[in-house]
């Protein structure tokens, strides 16, 4: 039984590993102490007929998880302010604009800590992952009705399915908070697929496992140095920061409006802030909880 097991486990594991779609992502920025994950979410679709072109990383997230201490997810909002090569723009326009390894640098430089690794899911994505688990639980306490994410919502707690989900983690427009809403409605949509994808309910039923396997790994682009361990260390890590004794929330900014000839109103961030808390993330001191301007407001 044992030599049955471990031949599964291994047959699983080179499964998993050629199935991972990589590409060049990582700088020569020196390492840091913390294993540190960049999250990217992508309105790239692989329908050749969409009207949409090209592609924006709408969701950037930052995962950490210092070498004790609790891990953390922090949100980076769509429209913080960048200058790359004397050019001012947004941080989700820079991987189209400049590079892959242009937005992995200015992410280390808002955190002051090395991407060790990078996973991107394409539009879409989180629709299927969602699916294949049977739907999730999400809550929020606002009716909504949404012509541009096509999000339809009572207020209360309801099981999303895949499509719900992925309007859920869009909506902007009718949020108060607009997109900083919308990154707080990201990180409980993340919560909630590592919640249902660890439970017993999922982990016991292996036609589900491999649906959710073969859905994640279909819509996700890692970084060349991925592997099957550094995915079961990030959702480790996620299910850390996600859990009651990790932290999440989103970097400090001094402006949420402000405005640039060429680019529009952009976030202009606290980098003095952001340095501070990355360095105590990374270092596992920072205290569990929420954290940001918008959670000390």
């Amino acid at each position: 039984m044992l030599a049955i097991l471990a031949i599964s486990v291994f047959s699983a594991w080179n499964w998993v590993d050629g199935q991972l779609n990589k590409t060049a992502w990582l700088t020569n920025t020196a390492d840091t102490p913390a294993s540190t994950w960049l999250i990217l979410g992508s309105d790239e679709r692989d329908d050749p007929n969409s009207d949409i072109s090209g592609f924006r990383t709408d969701t950037i997230l930052v995962l950490t998880k210092p070498k004790s201490g609790p891990s953390s997810l922090i949100s980076i909002p769509r429209d913080s302010l960048m200058e790359v090569d004397g050019q001012y723009m947004k941080i989700n326009a820079v991987a189209q604009a400049v590079g892959k390894k242009a937005l992995v640098q200015q992410v280390e430089d808002i955190t002051g800590q090395k991407i060790d690794h990078v996973a991107q899911i394409k539009f879409g994505g989180l629709e299927q992952v969602v699916d294949a688990l049977g739907g999730v639980q999400l809550c929020y306490d606002e009716d909504v009705e949404d012509a541009y994410s096509g999000l339809t919502w009572q207020a209360g707690c309801h099981n999303a399915d895949g499509g719900v989900a992925l309007a859920f983690s869009r909506m902007r427009y009718s949020d108060a908070n607009g997109d900083f809403g919308r990154n707080a409605r990201q990180r409980q949509v993340i919560a909630a697929v590592i919640q249902k994808a660890s439970s017993k309910e999922t982990l016991t039923n292996p036609k589900k496992v491999m649906a959710v396997a073969k859905a994640g790994l279909g819509a996700l682009t890692v970084d060349e140095d991925a592997s099957t361990m550094s995915l079961i260390n990030m959702a480790l890590a996620f299910k850390d920061a996600t859990g009651s004794k990790g932290v999440s929330g989103s970097v400090y900014w001094t402006d949420p409006d402000y405005y640039v000839d060429g680019v529009g109103s952009s976030v202009l961030l606290n980098d003095e802030k952001n340095t501070e808390l990355f360095a105590q993330l990374a270092a596992g001191t920072h205290a569990a909880g929420t954290v940001g301007t918008l959670a000390e407001g």
